[in-house]
């Protein structure tokens, strides 16, 4: 295939994120296709056993199977490195297998992890369920608290691990104190970025060392297929995560690079469209609800640091309601929102995360992080956002608020 210059990194380098994202890692075959090309094949062919030993010995550049190579998938790699600065990029499977992935490639038995308490249901899985049983310990802290990463490192801490904003709590972390003080100490920093997007934030401009996608949430952006990604340095994506890849098998399908590839042509549009439509919606739950918690209200405690940190603060908040029963009223009212788990949707959807993304954690975690059984997650999408304020505002009004 010929690469076009959307891979010649002294090139791409002077784009801006935007065009990045529709230009940055494309190549073409000889039939000189303008959209990236979909190659559904599992195996490749050699022109001799010479050369496909030399591909297994990695002396040759070119493919060798799917589950380590294919080139829509690297189209895809190549374009999210790019747009977030980073080195190099492998996609996977979901958000999860790429969490999962970024956080295993690089702990052993032994090693201690600190991680944000506030985070995505099957995050605080891996930190308090899994990671355990291969003995990995873990120390679970309110990621808000500068002091609170000092004091729970210990001589054996290998990573820290958070979100920022947090799911669904819309906690921020000071991701130059926190990546700074993890370089410092010899500590891997894994960002979790799944509600910005490079589109909104870059996380290694604050010296994060690792940034991890659901790519199935703002990257495709309108709920068709599952991906992820992890982005970090050469060394280790090639010489860390890899092999774990390699044979643990991850991988994404060509048909889902293909898709996420199409999403991430309008991410910075929607990304910022939607962003203003949710502080539209915000600004009117906010003093109609008991609380809201969106970094892009000037009330939220963190609103300055999340400014400094992003270009806008995205579509996604939550809000608390008097309890389960209240809740359940307000998403079984609404006429327009959907109730669904998913975020990042062009489609404004609603969730009850204590019962759903946060079911498998226990209550005590729950409430340690924050996600009361009055929460409500809301993703505002492209529709008219006064259609979305008029559906919250009967809703509301039919629950008793």
């Amino acid at each position: 295939m010929k690469k076009t210059t959307g891979t010649d990194r002294s090139i791409t380098s002077k784009w801006r994120p935007a065009t990045r994202a529709v230009r940055a890692g494309t190549w073409r075959s000889e039939q000189g296709e303008t959209s990236e090309a979909l190659f559904l094949t599992s195996g490749y062919a050699y022109d001799s056993a010479e050369t496909a030993a030399a591909r297994f010995r990695g002396e040759d550049p070119g493919m060798t199977y799917s589950r380590l190579q294919n080139p829509t998938v690297a189209m895809l790699e190549e374009r999210i490195a790019s747009m977030e600065g980073a080195e190099a990029c492998r996609v996977q499977s979901s958000g999860m297998a790429a969490m999962t992935v970024a956080l295993l490639c690089q702990l052993s038995q032994g090693d201690h992890v600190v991680a944000g308490r506030a985070a995505f249901g099957s995050c605080r899985w891996l930190v308090d369920q899994l990671m355990p049983r291969f003995g990995i310990e873990s120390t679970t802290i309110d990621a808000r608290d500068n002091q609170a990463w000092v004091d729970a490192i210990r001589p054996n801490t290998k990573v820290f691990f958070f979100e920022t904003p947090a799911n669904p709590t819309m906690d921020v972390v000071d991701m130059t104190f926190v990546c700074g003080l993890a370089r410092e100490r010899g500590i891997t920093s894994v960002v979790d970025n799944a509600f910005a997007t490079p589109a909104l934030q870059r996380p290694m401009e604050f010296g994060a060392d690792v940034v991890a996608y659901s790519a199935t949430k703002l990257m495709d952006g309108q709920g068709r297929v599952l991906a992820g990604a992890v982005c970090g340095t050469s060394d280790f994506i090639n010489n860390k995560l890899l092999a774990m890849q390699r044979h643990t098998g991850p991988n994404l399908s060509p048909f889902n690079a293909w898709v996420v590839l199409k999403g991430l042509e309008t991410l910075d549009l929607r990304a910022h469209r939607q962003s203003e439509n949710a502080l539209r919606v915000g600004r009117f739950l906010e003093g109609r609800v008991p609380k809201i918690n969106f970094p892009a209200l000037p009330s939220h405690p963190q609103h300055d640091l999340a400014m400094k940190q992003m270009d806008a603060a995205g579509p996604i908040f939550s809000f608390e309601v008097e309890g389960r029963e209240q809740a359940f009223a307000v998403l079984n009212a609404l006429e327009l929102i959907d109730i669904s788990n998913n975020i990042g949707d062009a489609r404004s959807l609603m969730c009850h995360n204590a019962s759903t993304t946060h079911y498998s954690v226990s209550a005590e975690a729950r409430a340690e992080m924050g996600v009361s059984e009055g929460m409500l997650r809301l993703n505002v999408g492209l529709e008219d956002p006064q259609d979305v304020i008029d559906d919250l505002d009967q809703a509301l009004t039919r629950a008793g608020l």
